[in-house]
């Protein structure tokens, strides 16, 4: 213990003496926008009102920092893996461009800098947002327009509620955990969505390309639309309770890889857990591998609630995903279900604590196997500023039913990780 306190202790600094001078910028923020530190905690779709007035062109730069410490043990009765011991992880950033346009207009532009599978700079994504039309007239349907939302781009999609919780890269600070789903469903394509919002109910629609990659070049088979869709209700009862409950969907038929448990780019956290190769971004994941290249369906659904009283707060997700691989004749379905439960307290709620279960099984895509994947995480965090949160977790994570002398075959690792985020 008294060794984990020592490095815990080193780890902060190493924190404090990078970044230190952002801090000292004074923040700005846009109209209809989630903040990128404590204050965007527990936002999921961006707010319908702000108290932001439009005075012309306004450029936000922000983005973010996080560094893990990574101390598991790992073992196996399969094929040989990596050896792996405790040690720092790759620091991960974003370079985020925020752009107040017009009023009620703004684009939003995300690069990765350093990531676990690029060396390079790289976009994630991008896209423009409309909540007013006064670019066309002032007040241009603004009764409508206070209820309604319009997001086009190449964008990350709203599928669930889970994304708005998961690391994405370097932007770590609204996961109280370290690792993302074992499932991440999360993807970026070419699209728009269309959000209604009145009185806590929600109601959103969207259409993309289904694509990750884009290409004008043909290909067989060829790409038809995917759609995306949620329903649900949010409304802060009173001071003290809020709930929230939302459904959501997303289906394709036709599309040569889809991307929807594939999309991040990035990598996972939980480095080089059971692999035989550095060039394995994704460990620690479970990806069902649907294509429905034949012109099969694959079709998702996630419901999550999410209930905060006080600083006791429930994140819940039941997830059904069914598709094909290949020219398989029968469909294939996987199921995933998650909670958790943080109790959040200090002045202004700087601190935590909380656990988190995460079950996946189905049918596994060639081997027919019908596998299991269970992750158990505690921890906790603690604020030191708004835009600085340092998390110490414990992650268990074990896998049942995979073929003798896999990888996986009675597969498991364990042990601690700490993470620093800096996000402004």
């Amino acid at each position: 213990m008294k060794r984990l306190s020592t490095l815990f202790t080193l780890y902060l600094l190493v924190v404090f003496l990078t970044d230190t001078h952002v801090l000292a910028q004074e923040s700005r923020d846009l109209q209809y926008y989630r903040p990128a530190d404590q204050r965007g905690l527990n936002m999921f779709e961006s707010p319908t009102a702000t108290d932001v007035p439009f005075d012309g062109l306004q450029v936000r730069i922000g983005g973010s920092n996080t560094l893990q410490f990574q101390t598991i043990d790992q073992s196996n009765s399969g094929a040989e893996v990596l050896e792996i011991g405790p040690n720092f992880n790759l620091a991960t950033s974003n370079l985020d461009l925020d752009v107040q346009l017009h009023n009620g207009v703004r684009m939003h532009l995300r690069t990765y800098l350093s990531s676990r599978h690029h060396s390079e700079a790289w976009v994630k994504s991008g896209y423009l947002q409309m909540d007013r039309l006064d670019f066309i007239q002032e007040d241009f349907l603004g009764d409508l327009m206070d209820r309604l939302t319009i997001k086009v781009g190449h964008m990350e999609i709203n599928y669930g509620d889970a994304h708005f919780r998961r690391s994405d890269n370097g932007q770590a600070l609204y996961n109280p955990f370290v690792g993302n789903y074992i499932m991440d469903s999360f993807t970026t394509e070419v699209g728009g969505e269309i959000y209604f919002r009145d009185q806590g109910f929600l109601a959103m629609v969207g259409v993309t390309n289904g694509r990750l990659n884009q290409t004008v070049v043909e290909s067989t088979p060829g790409t038809r639309p995917s759609f995306v869709g949620k329903l649900g209700y949010d409304s802060q009862i009173d001071d003290d309770l809020r709930v929230r409950l939302t459904g959501s969907i997303y289906t394709t038929s036709q599309s040569a890889a889809i991307q929807l448990y594939g999309g991040d780019r990035a990598g996972a956290r939980y480095y080089h857990v059971l692999s035989d190769t550095t060039a394995n971004f994704t460990t620690g994941r479970f990806n069902p591998a649907f294509s429905n290249a034949s012109g099969g369906e694959m079709t998702a659904f996630m419901i999550n609630p999410f209930v905060k009283y006080r600083g006791l707060e429930f994140f819940g997700m039941y997830e059904n995903a069914t598709g094909q691989t290949g020219d398989e004749a029968d469909s294939r379905t996987f199921h995933q279900i998650g909670a958790e439960l943080l109790y959040r307290f200090g002045a202004d709620e700087r601190f935590y604590i909380g656990g988190r279960y995460n079950h996946v099984s189905g049918e596994e895509a060639v081997t027919a196997n019908d596998i299991g994947i269970t992750r158990f995480n505690v921890g906790g965090g603690w604020f030191l500023t708004p835009n600085i949160l340092a998390k110490l977790e414990f992650v268990d994570q074990s896998y049942d039913g995979f073929t003798t002398g896999s990888r996986f075959d009675e597969g498991h690792f364990n042990g601690i990780v700490l993470e620093a985020v800096v996000s402004f």
